[in-house]
């Protein structure tokens, strides 16, 4: 699979009624790294119901952020 697909599939996963998978998600695109899933990270910091899953987003995508801008540099 590749790192785009990979990305597609937990971005959607993302929509998911149950935390645990909404986070383990979040997890796995820190991981991957790949700028595509920052604007739905965002989605998720600003709109999800718990509060440890906005916590994750905002996390993953501080992480993220920061990978990009050293991969620049």
């Amino acid at each position: 699979m590749t790192v785009k697909r990979m990305v597609a599939y937990h971005i959607s996963r993302l929509k998911d009624k149950s935390p645990a998978v909404r986070l383990k998600s979040i997890n796995e695109l820190a991981l991957l790294g790949d700028a595509a899933a920052l604007e739905a990270l965002q989605d998720v910091y600003k709109t999800d119901d718990d509060a440890e899953v906005r916590k994750a987003a905002q996390d993953a995508g501080r992480t993220i952020f920061l990978k990009q801008k050293q991969q620049q540099s």
